[in-house]
């Protein structure tokens, strides 16, 4: 649903303490699922009942208030809530919390398609689909196997980091086009003054220290069809994912783990520690290559995914 701006948050191995601790879940499939299967979803807004627990996380999910964009409301303690939101979706979904981490099998994602990747990367039917080659070997495993991390439902990593100064580049390439942060729902938005495009590529492999906290950018964030589609304030507008996959190799941002967990606010100073600095795109290794061609090859041609295991991305 619509993401929010916060002035400070507590970060964790997971990320940011209780972001995503919901998820809707595809009845018919019996998997999560979200706004690249129902974009519809991100019309809808969510908010905490009340303070979450500092405990809260997997298994413990705290309640939450749903509003849809009529202004009525559902709690996640309604029985009502998975209706109301299989109504509005039009499709038989159930509103579920985050599983505990020794509940593996929650996490389990469909074996895709070629044009599930097709759909959710916003390609033709005769466009290549995309190199996933910048992603390691154990993650590529792991998504291979799981529809989300376990212990979380973030996409790949637990942070995304995201700069200014890069997405004013972007809109630079696609006049009209408004790249505004809301439609890349980063963890962490950056100001990098005087610094050039995707300045933030530039610190993958080192480390990013804040007074509580400590991250470490991995790798550039590949970009799916989200960014483009219509959210409250924001029409669809394809050019987004176009102009990104044309002049930026497909990605905008970085992914990134906790390195040490504590407290962030905004207008805090970011120090790189730049002593591990690696390329952002090194070059995938044979193994690498050899394990994207694989997935890639193994992968059903046609339709919507309709089984619960193998590769969820």
């Amino acid at each position: 649903m619509s993401g929010e701006r916060v002035s400070a948050a507590d970060l964790s191995e997971f990320g940011l303490h209780t972001d995503r601790t919901w998820a809707v879940r595809d009845v018919q499939l019996d998997v999560t699922t979200g706004a690249k299967r129902h974009p519809r979803l991100l019309m809808c807004s969510a908010r905490y009942a009340g303070v979450p627990p500092p405990d809260a996380g997997p298994g413990r999910a705290p309640e939450v208030v749903i509003e849809f964009p009529d202004g009525t409301q559902v709690s996640s303690s309604d029985p009502a809530v998975h209706t109301e939101l299989s109504s509005f979706l039009d499709h038989e979904v159930t509103l579920e919390p985050l599983p505990p981490v020794n509940r593996r099998d929650r996490y389990r994602g469909p074996i895709a398609t070629k044009a599930d990747l097709r759909e959710t990367f916003g390609l033709a039917a005769d466009e290549p689909l995309p190199d996933m080659s910048v992603f390691p070997v154990k993650k590529l495993a792991e998504l291979s196997r799981y529809a989300t991390p376990v212990g979380s439902y973030v996409d790949a990593y637990p942070v995304h980091v995201l700069t200014e100064q890069t997405l004013a580049a972007m809109a630079t390439r696609a006049p009209g086009a408004d790249f505004d942060v809301r439609r890349f729902r980063p963890t962490i938005l950056v100001d990098s003054p005087g610094s050039g495009e995707h300045v933030e590529w530039d610190w993958c492999g080192g480390v990013l220290r804040l007074p509580g906290a400590q991250l470490q950018p991995l790798i550039p964030t590949i970009r799916c069809v989200m960014p483009s589609l219509e959210q409250p304030g924001l029409d669809r507008d394809p050019r987004i994912t176009r102009t990104v996959a044309a002049h930026s190799r497909r990605c905008l941002g970085v992914y990134g783990t906790v390195l040490r967990a504590g407290r962030i606010a905004e207008g805090e100073a970011l120090q790189l520690d730049s002593s591990k600095v690696a390329k952002a795109f090194p070059g995938a290794s044979a193994l690498r290559r050899a394990v994207t061609r694989a997935v890639s090859a193994a992968l059903p041609a046609g339709g919507r995914a309709n089984e619960r295991s193998g590769p969820g991305r």
